[in-house]
C-alpha cells in the first residue's frame, strides 16, 4: 500500500508539473491563459517591482536550494527516498504557480514587431526554445528527471540505479541546452512589455548563478573529467561543431546521483 501511495504521489506531482509547464508557456507568450506577460500595469510600479522581485527570489531559493545535496539528505529523513524527486518537482511547480498567480504587470509595451514576417520569426524561435527545453529533458531521461522512474521502480520493488553518464546530442554543442531553451523562450517575443523585460532579465541572471552552483557540484564530483568538458564545450552559447562523444553526466543526472 505504501509503494502504491508513493507511485500515486509521483504521478500526481508529474501531472501538476506538466499542467504548470503548459500554463507557463501561455503566461510567457500571452496566449490562451487569462493572465500573462502582455498585460499592462494598473497600479504602483514600485509595489509591483517589489512583489515580482520577491516571487522571483522565492522560486530561485526553492529551485536551487532543494537541488543541493545537503537539503536532499535532510529531506529524505522525513520522506521515502523514492519520493524525493517528486517532492522537488511538486514544490517547483507550486513556486511557479504562485509566481504566475501573484505576478504584477510592469509598465506598457516597450517594443513590438510590426511586420508579419518578424512576428512569425520570433514566435518560431520562442517555441523552438520551449521545444529545446523539453527535448533536453528527454535526452537526460525525462521520466527520471521528473521523478516517475523512481516511484515506478519503488512500486515494483526494484532497486533504483543511476543512469549511465553521457553527453548526448545537444550536450555536445553546449553544456546547458535546457537553460539555452529557456532563455530563447523568454527573450524571443514579438511584444516586449515591462513584465517581459524584468522577467527575462531576472530569470536569466538566476540561470547564470544557478549554473555556477551546479558546475561547482559537477567539478567536485567528477574532477578533471568535468573540467575538460568545461574547457571544450561552451557553457551557454552553443558551438558550431559538436564535441566528441564522451562518457560524462549532464548536470541534472549528477546532482541526482549526489543525493
Amino acid at each position: 500500500m505504501k509503494r502504491l501511495g508513493i507511485l500515486f504521489y509521483g504521478v500526481i506531482s508529474y501531472s501538476i508539473f506538466f499542467a504548470t509547464f503548459l500554463y507557463l508557456v501561455g503566461f510567457i507568450t500571452g496566449m490562451i491563459v487569462p493572465k500573462s506577460m502582455v498585460q499592462t500595469s494598473t497600479g504602483s510600479l514600485t509595489m509591483a517591482l517589489l512583489i515580482d522581485s520577491a516571487l522571483i527570489a522565492l522560486f530561485a531559493v526553492q529551485h536551487s536550494g532543494m537541488a543541493r545535496r545537503g537539503f536532499k539528505q535532510w529531506l529524505t529523513r522525513f520522506i521515502p527516498q523514492a519520493a524525493e524527486r517528486s517532492t522537488y518537482v511538486l514544490l517547483s511547480s507550486v513556486a511557479l504557480i504562485v509566481l504566475c498567480a501573484l505576478w504584477q504587470p510592469l509598465g506598457g509595451v516597450l517594443w513590438a514587431a510590426e511586420s508579419n514576417a518578424a512576428i512569425v520569426a520570433l514566435r518560431v524561435i520562442q517555441f523552438a526554445g520551449f521545444g529545446v527545453v523539453l527535448y533536453s529533458t528527454f535526452l537526460i531521461d525525462h521520466f527520471d528527471l521528473f521523478g516517475l522512474r523512481q516511484v515506478f521502480l519503488s512500486w515494483r520493488g526494484a532497486t533504483y540505479t543511476d543512469k549511465a553518464f553521457r553527453t548526448p546530442t545537444l550536450y555536445r554543442f553546449v553544456r546547458h541546452p535546457l537553460y539555452v531553451g529557456w532563455i530563447l523562450a523568454m527573450c524571443a517575443t514579438p511584444v516586449l512589455t515591462g513584465s517581459h523585460l524584468f522577467f527575462a532579465a531576472t530569470l536569466t541572471a538566476y540561470i547564470l548563478g544557478a549554473i555556477i552552483l551546479e558546475e561547482r557540484d559537477l567539478v567536485r564530483h567528477f574532477g578533471e573529467t568535468y573540467r575538460d568538458y568545461q574547457r571544450s564545450t561552451p557553457m551557454i552559447v552553443p558551438r558550431l561543431l559538436p564535441r566528441k562523444r564522451v562518457a560524462i553526466a549532464t548536470e541534472e543526472e549528477i546532482l541526482r546521483q549526489a543525493s
